[in-house]
């Protein structure tokens, strides 16, 4: 989904995340990404309400939790030239399975902005799967939702590791660099 499907900022996030307790750019970073809370959110470890509890606590900044919510997700904007590609798919007969490292915060804000996500038939998202890209877990739970074999789907992402860790499931796999190449590597599979 990021960097696909939408484009997101994970500075932007810190930086508006800091702008509510008052910390620098660097702490917030480090709370968040370093010391892994951002990713155990993703990974469904920690709910919203223990995530917010962890930044009161440390913050010293008690904020409404949807004030918190909003400030971690609005970081999103859609990938626009990627919309005209999804519907093609979808006239061409296409199952398309959205598979995400993402956390409920990020979905939920992405759903209410943009309609992208109405397009997929069905998803897989870490926090859902308990498990992050490039772990087999979530592999695995996405080619049981894709309900065919590996070698009929088609994956893309803009994280080589990702695209590494598909292909050896059997899957066709390409790194997204731009909707051009990946409405290119569509064609020569002949799925558009």
């Amino acid at each position: 989904m990021g960097n696909v499907l939408v484009n997101f900022s994970h500075e932007k996030m810190c930086r508006n995340i800091a702008s509510l307790c008052g910390w620098d750019y660097e702490r917030t970073r480090t709370f968040l990404l370093d010391d892994g809370r951002q990713w155990r959110l993703e990974r469904g470890e920690i709910t919203e309400e223990q995530f917010h509890a962890e930044f009161c606590e440390a913050s010293g900044a008690c904020l409404d939790i949807d004030r918190l919510r909003h400030a971690a997700a609005d970081i999103f904007w859609l990938n626009e030239s990627i919309v005209p590609v999804l519907h093609e798919l979808k006239a061409a007969g296409q199952r398309l399975v959205l598979l995400s490292n993402t956390s409920i915060t990020h979905i939920q804000f992405i759903e209410r902005h943009y309609t992208v996500l109405d397009l997929m038939d069905d998803r897989v998202t870490s926090f859902e799967a308990g498990a992050l890209k490039p772990e087999s877990r979530i592999f695995e739970v996405a080619l049981e939702k894709a309900q065919c074999a590996p070698e009929e789907c088609f994956y893309t992402d803009d994280i080589a590791a990702y695209i590494n860790k598909a292909l050896t499931f059997g899957i066709h796999a390409r790194l997204f660099t731009t909707t051009e190449s990946l409405r290119q590597s569509l064609k020569e599979l002949s799925v558009l």
